[in-house]
This record gives C-alpha cells, structure tokens and sequence, in this order.
C-alpha cells in the first residue's frame, strides 16, 4: 500500500495527515502542542486511536515509545554512533524487530526486518512542509510504519525550523 504523509503547515503540535494510494484521507497524527517531551496521537479519520508515540525523555539519544490500546508495542531508537548514514531500530515484541537506514541527509530510507525490505520512505523536496511517500510492503502492520515515519521525522528534523 502506498501512502503520502503530510506534515501540516500550520498546527500548534507536530500534525501530519496520511492519504493512501487514491489520496484519500486515511490517518491523522495529533501532535500535543504543551507537553514534557513529544507526544502524539495517531488517529483513523473517525478519531478513533489507533497508537500513542510518546518521547521517552531519560534516553541516550532520541528515542520514542508506540503504545497501542494502552500497552508499549514497539520502542524506535536512534543509533548515535554511525558514520555518514541515519540509522534506527524499531524494537517490537519478539524477533519481527526493524532497522530503518537512510542516506546522510535523512531523505530516503528503506525498513527491513533481517534482509527483506519492508517498505520504503522517500521525501519530496518541493514541499512547503515535510512530505513523505511511504511504500508498505503487502501484510505488514502499515500503523507502526507509518507510527514509525512519523517518529523518524521527528528525530531527525525535529529540531529545525519548519516552514
């Protein structure tokens, strides 16, 4: 399934809106503005939640937690020591954990389990906001991909002025 995530122009938090392949709207992600740390909600179109991504503030290095339905599902950890490349696992319970790794400039990115890609990020350059397109490979969990996207942006361009 293809996605395009959109980060929203203007929003007090860190918002995005995820269309699928017919650009429609699919997902929303609600970032909370006045927070200890990152915090946001990712929604189906109805409100409903589908995960929380909480910053866990007392780290080495960014590192963000998924909870789903009120449980931690997967913690997504930036690598600190790595040359030329950005690199992140995506821990989940038992042995289906993820590594994403990405050019120096964090614009293209590829998340494998073991050898087998399981989807692929590329950013647009033309965008006013940052936008993704996200490429999830058939039966794969397209929540914590994209939960996971989401988590990225945020580690790697959090810190930069968005236009």
């Amino acid at each position: 399934m293809r996605y395009v995530m959109k980060q929203k122009l203007f929003s007090w938090g860190d918002d995005f809106v995820i269309r699928d392949e017919s650009e429609r709207d699919a997902f929303f992600v609600d970032g909370r503005a006045f927070s200890l740390g990152k915090q946001l909600s990712f929604q189906d179109m109805a409100g409903n939640e589908l995960a929380f991504i909480r910053q866990k503030l007392l780290s080495w290095g960014p590192t963000y937690e998924i909870h789903r339905d009120g449980q931690l599902y997967a913690v997504v950890k930036k690598e600190l020591f790595t040359l030329f490349r950005c690199r992140f696992t995506v821990d989940v319970p038992g042995p289906d954990d993820l590594e994403a790794e990405g050019d120096f400039m964090d614009h293209e990115y590829a998340l494998n389990r073991g050898r087998a890609t399981v989807a692929g990020v590329s950013k647009r350059w033309f965008a006013w906001t940052d936008t993704y397109g996200v490429d999830i490979a058939d039966g794969e969990d397209d929540v914590l991909i994209l939960a996971s996207t989401v988590v990225i942006d945020m580690a790697c361009h959090g810190d930069k002025q968005r236009r």
